[in-house]
């Protein structure tokens, strides 16, 4: 789990994670779309689903809510290598 309690990682700008990252973290955490659905109030799979797919962005506090959901399931060296690699 991220050293930070399932805070997003303080040197992992959001704002640089492709949509291929935000699937392989999703799926990497152990969610699927549904799940971080009943998981994150106020967003829906269709949300996740655009984000994903690159058609459509979401707010920065909701790309903040995600990342520290699948932080709280992955260690730190995980999730900076798909935000790295991906």
């Amino acid at each position: 789990m991220s050293e930070q309690g399932g805070e997003p990682l303080p040197d992992v700008d959001i704002t640089d994670i492709s949509p291929m990252a935000w699937r392989l973290l999703r799926v990497a955490a152990g969610y699927n779309q549904r799940a971080v659905e009943r998981a994150v109030d106020d967003l829906m799979q269709a949300h996740i689903s655009m984000l994903e797919s690159g058609s459509r962005g979401l707010s920065r506090s909701r790309r903040r809510a995600l990342l520290a959901l699948y932080t709280a399931e992955l260690d730190d060296e995980q999730v900076r290598t798909l935000v790295e690699h991906f």
